[in-house]
Order: structure tokens, then C-alpha cells, then sequence
């Protein structure tokens, strides 16, 4: 059985996902174009490269939006110092994708003043998300894999927030990245023909971290809430290692959790995140093979 396995030894997020994917081999311009299906690509331009995490080399996914609104808050946190050390190791390292630095350098905010207004994409709500994957016609894994991924972070908002799941608005998942991260990393998935997921505990990191509502402490309550049932490791990164988008594709998609399954490995890829560490590299690696 073909098992993807997610080794979250620096925790998981959803643009260290879609990396990993790329790194091991999944084909990032097939999702490009996948990803149209939806009619929000007016929105953002996609861009990847390879980048040095402490000595590892890994593929760093960005998700650029083009309107002038700021990032949703999930994404300010984790992406925030994208621009100021990612870029020197993207082109040392890069290859074979001039395209994705096209789009990030020379027209990445093209669109500015074209399209949606500031409020249209910071805020989605849930039943928006389901009718904007329904209307797209995407393969049925796809579609499940996404609408199951959707569902867990809108219940946990719900039960935070005491609203039923219809009445939640996706301010820290809704915007459009992490639509690009949770159904981009659906796609890959399915198409690597990955027939079971698996994954080690999460670590979560500690700390506080600035969030929509104020400073709250991590785990967000929200990645708590979508990480119940689901081991968590323990460390002492003051960090938030598990962001909400992250921590719902391994509770969702993983079967079960624990160390490396006995397996014929394949292909192994190792996803950047974006924040640095002294001691040890900030990156999700999955590891795909055959599970006898």
C-alpha cells in the first residue's frame, strides 16, 4: 500500500506540506493549473524554490496575494519573515523554476486595485468554502480530502467562537492561502497516488502568538481544539510549530500516529517553514513508500 508518512519533528503547516509534496516529487504546475478550477487566481500567484534549513535542502512554498490587504492573521505569523532571509537561499538553490520567481518578482502585484476588495478574501465563511470546492469539479478525493480538512478547522472555530458551523467566518483560514495550502496539498496527495496517510505526534511549540483576537497562548485554541484525539509532542521551542491549517491535514488524513511504519521507502521530501532555528532545522519531512 502506497503510505506517505508526516515526520512533524519541527512541526506542520500547510505551505511546509505542500513543500514536502514538491520536494518528494509531485508536480507543483499540474496543481497550478488545478487550482484555476476554482476562479480565484486573480488573487495570488504561487511561487517555489529550494532553500537551506540548517543544512538541509528543502522546497519553500509561498502563496503571494495580489491585492494590497493583509495577510490573514494564521499566515502574518507564519510567513511574516518570508521576505527578509528566505530569498538568498531560494535562487542560490533554485532550479528550473524561473517561472515561480516570475511571478513572485515581476508581477506578483500586478493585480492590486483590479479585483476583490480587502473585506471579499479576509473573510470567508464556511459555507462559502464548501460551494467554491463543490462548484469546481475537482476528483472526488479531492473534493473529500478538502471538505473533511474545512470542516474539522470550521468545527473547532465553532466550538471556540460558540457559533454552529454554518454562522463560522474563515478569518484565519479563509483567506486565500490557506484555500491554495489545504486544497493544494489535496492535489498533490492525490496525484502521488498516495493510498494511506501516517504521521508522528505533533509538537506544538510554546509561547504566545498574535492572533485575530488578541495574543493567545500556543497552541492556538483553535489548533488544540483540531488536535484532540491526535498525540502531541513535547518541546521546548518557544514557537508556533502547529498552525491551525497544519495541525487539520494530519488530524484529518492520517490514519494512525506514531514513529516510521516498516516500509520500502521511495521518495522522501523535506518542506521549509519559514522561521529559523538555532539548533535544528525548521522543516516537515514525509517519507512515501510501500507498506507490505
Amino acid at each position: 500500500m502506497r503510505t506517505l508518512y508526516f515526520d512533524c519533528f519541527s512541526g506542520i503547516s500547510g505551505d511546509m506540506v505542500i513543500g514536502a509534496l514538491i520536494d518528494a516529487g509531485a508536480d507543483p504546475v499540474q496543481m497550478e493549473e488545478e487550482l484555476k478550477k476554482l476562479n480565484i487566481d486573480e488573487e495570488y500567484n504561487l511561487s517555489w524554490g529550494k532553500v537551506v534549513k540548517n543544512g538541509i535542502t528543502s522546497t519553500k512554498f509561498h502563496v503571494i496575494l495580489t491585492s494590497k490587504s493583509e495577510q490573514t492573521p494564521e499566515h502574518s505569523h507564519s510567513h511574516a519573515q518570508e521576505h527578509s532571509h528566505g530569498h538568498s537561499h531560494e535562487h542560490e538553490h533554485s532550479h528550473g523554476h524561473s517561472h515561480s520567481h516570475e511571478h513572485e518578482h515581476s508581477h506578483g502585484h500586478e493585480h492590486n486595485h483590479s479585483h476583490v476588495p480587502h473585506s471579499h478574501h479576509s473573510s470567508r465563511t464556511y459555507k462559502q468554502i464548501v460551494e467554491a470546492i463543490n462548484e469546481a469539479n475537482f476528483n472526488e478525493s479531492v473534493a473529500n480530502m478538502s471538505l473533511a480538512i474545512f470542516k474539522k478547522i470550521g468545527e473547532a472555530e465553532g466550538h471556540i467562537h460558540g457559533l454552529p458551523l454554518d454562522k463560522v467566518h474563515f478569518h484565519e483560514v479563509g483567506a486565500v492561502d490557506s484555500i491554495i495550502d489545504i486544497i493544494g496539498a489535496a492535489i498533490l496527495i492525490d496525484q502521488l497516488g498516495i493510498e494511506s496517510v501516517q504521521s508522528s505526534a505533533i509538537p506544538t511549540g510554546s509561547g504566545h502568538v498574535h492572533i485575530d483576537h488578541g495574543i493567545y497562548p500556543v497552541p492556538a485554541p483553535a489548533t488544540l481544539e483540531i488536535l484532540k484525539g491526535v498525540p502531541i509532542a513535547s518541546n521546548d521551542i518557544r514557537s508556533e510549530l502547529a498552525t491551525p491549517t497544519g495541525a487539520a491535514i494530519a488530524a484529518v488524513l492520517a490514519e494512525t500516529f506514531g514513529s516510521l511504519p516498516a516500509m520500502t521507502v521511495e521518495s522522501i521530501g523535506y518542506g521549509a517553514g519559514t522561521k529559523t532555528f538555532e539548533n535544528h532545522p525548521n522543516v516537515l519531512r514525509i517519507i512515501i513508500g510501500e507498506i507490505q
